[in-house]
């Protein structure tokens, strides 16, 4: 699903085609923007990391390519033209981001709990898995497109060609031996 962009020209397009003005100057414009608008918008979103971001500077630097569109003589370039004005917005506001750090004389404390052992991760993920293996194969089917492929159970009834409610009844069962398995008492 692709957002619209420069909704402005868009409704001056519509309001064109509806005979509300006389003259639209740049119903090309909008027609650019539909067509080219999808492309534009991954073109943003290479630029930046937050997808809302993206759509912002796209906004802008349509905007600006609005503003100019009498002043392009080359509408095949356009597609550079507006990358450009992407760029060139991009650095912007990398220039004018408001630092957040501050320099001090103390340290702040390290606050909240240590990273966990990546020794004891891979000793559990092992447990685990020894656990689940011992499980008859009909209950760890189902575990595994559960919980490991994080289907639900209706979704793990359909892959399995049973119902709903053995799925909830293996499911249970099968958790229930994993919490008495000897390996997985530390975990508890």
């Amino acid at each position: 699903m692709t957002t619209p962009v420069c909704t402005g020209a868009s409704r001056a397009a519509s309001a064109t085609a509806a005979g509300h003005h006389a003259h639209t100057p740049y119903a090309s414009f909008s027609s650019y923007v539909r067509a080219r608008g999808p492309v534009l918008l991954r073109t943003a979103r290479s630029l930046t990391a937050n997808p809302c971001d993206a759509e912002d500077l796209l906004q802008t630097a349509l905007a600006k390519t609005y503003v100019a569109w009498e002043r392009i003589e080359d509408h095949r370039a356009l597609d550079g033209y507006v990358r450009r004005a992407l760029l060139n917005t991009r650095t912007s506001q990398w220039r004018k981001r408001k630092v957040d750090e501050f320099a001090c004389e103390e340290l702040p404390e390290q606050g909240g709990v240590a990273a966990p052992d990546p020794a004891e991760q891979q000793s559990l993920h092992d447990a685990m898995w020894r656990a689940v293996l011992k499980l008859p194969d009909r209950q760890r089917a189902m575990v595994v497109l559960r919980y490991y492929e994080d289907l639900s159970e209706a979704q793990t009834a359909e892959v399995l060609g049973v119902s709903i409610g053995t799925v909830k009844s293996a499911v249970s069962r099968a958790l229930g031996k994993l919490r008495e398995d000897p390996e997985l008492t530390p975990v508890r």
